[in-house]
């Protein structure tokens, strides 16, 4: 493949990044138990970091042997941001997040919906995930855990809830920017479209 080139997209179903993916999926609701029902926060962490390391694997396997499929494309994004909802709600109700930093993250998902939903009224797909959206994710799927391992008293655990924090808010607003910038392409995808239809 050259350099600089895009990689090819396949029809597959099976492969390593989309099971990577899947498991991203099914350790949602084991992360829930461990925390909110039995209250294990460092096999809650684990679980969580395993998580999101799946998320940066996935991307690499998938770009570095040329495994990018169709599915992974589509099941990716959405696993990521149910990955951050429920991981989210979770920690806000363990009383590691406070609620307003969940709002400020939803209300993002919600805008972007809202723009998904305007693009496909008129006959248009989704638009690609920018590298800001990615990083977006990175830095709050690496702020969580450390969320929670520092949550406790004691100098360590400040530390790494000042950490996480940094890694926090430099996601958040990426993830706003990110959200800015889809609207900012809708709106000029909207336009052409518009303007063709009428020539």
């Amino acid at each position: 493949m050259p350099s600089g080139s895009e990689p090819a997209v396949s029809t597959r179903v099976l492969t390593l990044p989309n099971a990577l993916t899947l498991l991203r999926l099914l350790l949602i609701p084991v992360f829930l138990w461990l925390l909110l029902v039995r209250h294990a926060e460092l096999a809650a962490f684990w679980v969580l970091a395993a998580s999101a390391a799946t998320d940066w694997l996935d991307g690499v396997v998938a770009r570095r042997y040329g495994l990018v499929s169709r599915l992974g494309q589509t099941l990716d994004p959405v696993a990521d941001r149910l990955f951050v909802l429920t991981t989210l709600l979770g920690l806000m109700v363990h009383g590691v997040v406070p609620w307003w930093f969940v709002v400020l993250l939803l209300a993002r998902d919600l805008w972007g919906v809202i723009e998904m939903v305007r693009l496909r009224r008129h006959g248009l797909r989704t638009l690609p995930v920018s590298f800001i959206g990615k990083a977006a994710t990175f830095a709050l799927l690496t702020a969580f855990p450390l969320m929670l391992l520092g949550h406790g008293p004691g100098t360590p655990a400040a530390v790494v809830r000042s950490v996480a924090w940094a890694f926090a808010w430099w996601g958040a607003g990426l993830y706003w920017l990110s959200a800015i910038m889809y609207n900012i392409q809708a709106q000029q995808v909207v336009r052409r479209e518009s303007g063709e239809e009428a020539r």
